[in-house]
Parts: C-alpha cells; structure tokens; sequence
C-alpha cells in the first residue's frame, strides 16, 4: 500500500528539481532526526529529574494518609502532622493506600491543601499490576492524566503510592517539539529557495548546452547549406557541466565539418547532373533527328535495319524525357526561382484529365471539381508538369479498366505544417488536389521512398520500352515543395490517393 502510494506521488522531471529536491529531503531526514534526538533526549532528562524527585519525597504523603483517615475534599494540611507534612510535598503530588486491590484513600496535593481523588476500577487495577520495585513507573489515571509513580508496601501489609505529574514534562517537550517544528520548517523553506536559487546558477552552463542543442535539433540537416548556432559557452572544464559543453562543441565542430561537406558534395553533384543534362540534350537529339531522317530514306531499307532505326529514335526520345527531367530536379534543386503568377487549377485539371483520357482510353476517368474556379500563384507549366506525372503514374502502374478519379477541392487550415517545416497560418486557405485509382496499390516496400529519384515499383522494367526512369514522382514532390505545398501518398489493395496540398495565398 505504501510503496503503490509512493508510486502516485509526482515526481520532478528536470535535473534541477531533482537536485532541489533532495537537497530538500536530506536536510528534512536530518532535521527530523535532529529533532527526535532532542525530544527523546530531553523527555528522557526531565523524567530521570522527575523521578528523582519522586525518590526524595518518598512515601512520606502516602504514609500521612494512612494515618490521617479519609481527608474531606478541600481540607487544608499546613499544620501537618507526625506523620507527614504536605507543606514540603510539590503541587500535584498524588499518594493513595491500597489494600487487597482497593483504594482505601487517595489524594492529591493542590495549591489550596490535600484533595481526595476517586478512582476508578480500572485505576485500581493499573495500580495493583505496578510492581513495589522501588522503580518509577508510568500509568494513566482517569481522573488526573499521566503520573510517574513509586509503589512501597505498608507495615500493616497494605501497598504505598506516591506520584508525580508528568504534565510539566510533557508541555516543556511539547513546547521543544512546536519550537522545533517551527525552527525547522522555516529552515526548511529558506533552504528549498537557496538551493533552487544554488542550483540554477549552478546549472547554468548545462541549461545553455540544452537551449544549443534544441536550437541544432530544430535545424533542418537533410539537404541544403545548414547554418549551425554558435557553441555553448564553455566553463570550467574541471567540471561535469564543463565537461560536457566541451565534448557537445567538439561534437558540433565535428557535424558543422561533416554538414559542410556533405553540402559541397551536393552541390557538385547537382552542378554535375545539370551540366551533364545541358550536355547531353544536343547529342540525343541530334541521334534521334538522325534516326528519323534514316527512316524517311526513299530507298529500300531491310526490316532488320528499319526496326533498329525504329528503336533508335525510341530510346533517343526515352533518353531526352530522361534529360530534360534530371534538368528540371537539378534546377529545382538549386533554388531556381519558379514564376509567381494567379493560376486556374481548376483548368489546368481538365486540361490534363482530357490529356490523360486520350493517352488511356481503357482507363475511367472521373472529374470532381468545386463550382468556383481554385486559383493558386505559382508557375503554370510546372503544375500543368505535375498533373501529367501523376496522371500518368496512375495510368501506367494501373491495368485496364481501372477508375482514377481525380478532385479538386479547397479548405482551411488552422496548422497544417509543410514537409519543410513552414506552417499555413491560422484560416489559411490551400488547394487540395487527390488522384485515387482502385488499382493493385504501391507495393509497401517501396512506399516510403516512392517519391525519392529513380524509384520504381517493378525494377525488373527498368529496360522494358517505354518504361520509365522513375522520376515522375520525384519531380511531382520537387515542384510542390517549390511551391510551398507537399504531395503525400496513402495506399492498400484496391485503393491508392496521391494527395498535394497547394496554398492559394
């Protein structure tokens, strides 16, 4: 029950609650140990005091009564007697005479003189179970609280009780336990703020090493030149918390090293595919003219050589739509600005769903569109290169008679979030574009990188003709991310939607 309690309780997540924490809990085990020792202690002086003083005053009052008789309540005793004198027993002293178990007097020394007390059965009988040890013991009686008391037998036979309250040893204990209570929580409160106050500053450098490394977490590091914020301040290295500022820069030297270089070996690429796209658009289509011209020769040409001609200017034009899309992601891919004008979506779908229907005519293509044109600002021929990828995709990896429907929508986003990591702002308006087919779906392997280059979903068609290079999707996710949109793609058997969300702002 305990340890499930303790399991409820909340606990601190950060280092420097933690450390406030038991800074707190250790000085509240010592006070309280501090405090227990001093109770015990002192309750332990002031009852060997008490009992000390119940050993000098012996049985004297007891013995007083046993000869005196029963006293009526309120009788003054400062003339004494030969017996006893009250006058030098302290204020409170109990005294009783017990015979075979029952109390024949009982009385208690008050300010005013001797008081007869009326005890009860149960008194009697934890009066009885006392030993006449001539040792102090404790018992509580009903009609006057705690008392030490010093049991002797009687010369007739009888037992002799003389006691002394433990009232006063209990309000000065109780008086160290409220004084002490006090002490020590404020002790206790001014500690838990100094050592908060302590361990913050303390923390300090390992607090700026988290604000560092939150700053490099939020850093985009998949592509591009990445600018790394400055070091965390270092401080003494003799320290953990210096230790660890030092080996966290040396690591970000290391990263902004390896970034850099990644970034050159990017951009020589890029500079590499488009120079060789450049490069090799005049050759291929100078072997594709040539090809075509062969084939317009009037003379006759053998079958063999013909169909050669043929493929030829096939693979030739293959090989240019290749070239042009590797220029078009290695311009994309440097940045190149794109046009910012008002576009009709809404035209640009119907143009390219009729387009698709003349290249597919097996296919059922269905339009959904909104009856308000959807205008988006960007670059017409780069959607319009969009649209025809993924109508494309959808016709060339679906078999015939498969149903495409493609919609056009628009709604408003709250905090919807790019890829990039830009987010729409509040009641931004985006355009969003969905083609679905019911058609045997993206194989799952490949799913998560079916928008990276040169990704198929049958690698073994890679030299079938007319296959695809496995661009068109990539450059469908380049152009929308250029726009500040993203393109998404959700699939399963019998059920594929390529989703691209532009803003119209």
């Amino acid at each position: 029950m305990t340890l499930a309690l303790l399991r409820r309780l909340p606990r601190p997540h950060t280092l420097r609650a933690r450390l406030t924490c038991g800074l707190v809990v250790l000085l509240a085990v010592s006070c309280a140990a501090v405090g227990l020792a001093a109770v015990v202690g002192l309750r332990g002086f002031l009852t060997g005091r008490l009992d000390e003083q119940l050993t000098e005053a012996g049985n004297r009052f007891a013995v007083s009564l046993e000869h005196k008789g029963e006293l009526p309540s309120g009788t003054d005793d400062h003339d004494g007697d030969e017996h006893g004198d009250t006058r030098h027993q302290a204020i409170g002293t109990f005294g009783a005479r017990l015979v075979d178990g029952t109390a024949t007097h009982a009385a208690v020394v008050r300010p005013s003189g001797t008081e007869n007390v009326a005890l009860t059965a149960g008194d009697e009988k934890r009066l009885t179970a006392i030993p006449a040890d001539g040792k102090a013991h404790t018992v509580d009686l009903s009609a006057l609280d705690d008392y030490r008391v010093l049991v002797t037998s009687g010369i007739d036979g009888d037992v002799l009780i003389t006691g002394l309250p433990l009232e006063p040893v209990e309000a000065t204990v109780h008086r160290l336990e409220l004084l002490a209570g006090i002490v020590f929580g404020l002790a206790l409160t001014v500690t838990g703020v100094a050592g908060a106050l302590w361990v913050r500053w303390s923390l300090r450098p390992l607090s700026r090493v988290a604000a560092t490394a939150t700053r490099v977490s939020e850093l985009p590091l998949a592509s591009g030149e990445v600018a790394l914020p400055p070091r965390a301040p270092e401080s003494d290295p003799r320290s953990e918390v210096g230790q660890v500022a030092g080996a966290f820069n040396r690591m970000l030297g290391h990263v902004e090293d390896a970034l850099t270089k990644r970034h050159a070996s990017e951009e020589r690429l890029r500079s590499f595919a488009a120079d060789a796209s450049h490069e090799l658009r005049t050759p291929v289509a100078s072997v594709r003219g040539h090809a075509e011209l062969a084939l317009l020769h009037p003379g006759p040409v053998p079958p063999e050589i013909k169909r050669a001609l043929e493929r030829i200017a096939a693979e030739s034009s293959r090989m240019g739509e290749m070239v042009d899309e590797m220029l078009l992601l290695a311009r994309l891919d440097a940045g190149r600005p794109l046009e910012r004008h008002p576009v009709d979506l809404t035209m640009l779908v119907l143009d390219a769903v009729t387009d698709a229907r003349a290249a597919g005519p097996d296919h059922r293509w269905t339009l959904e569109l909104p009856e308000e044109p959807v205008t988006v600002t960007g670059d017409a021929h780069r959607l319009q290169q969009l649209l025809a990828n993924l109508l494309a995709n959808a016709r060339g990896h679906t078999p015939v008679g498969t149903k495409v429907t493609v919609s056009l929508e628009t709604e408003t986003e709250t905090e919807t979030e790019t890829e990039s990591g830009a987010g729409a702002g509040a009641g931004a308006t985006a355009a969003v574009l969905t083609v679905h087919d019911d058609g045997p779906g993206v194989p799952e392997d490949i799913q998560p990188g079916v928008f990276e280059r040169f990704t198929r979903a049958d690698r073994r068609r890679t030299d079938a003709p007319g296959g695809g290079a496995g661009l068109g999707l990539s450059i469908v996710a380049a152009v929308a991310e250029a726009h500040g949109g993203q393109v998404s793609l959700r699939s399963a058997p019998g059920s594929t939607t390529f989703t691209v969300r532009l803003s119209t702002g």
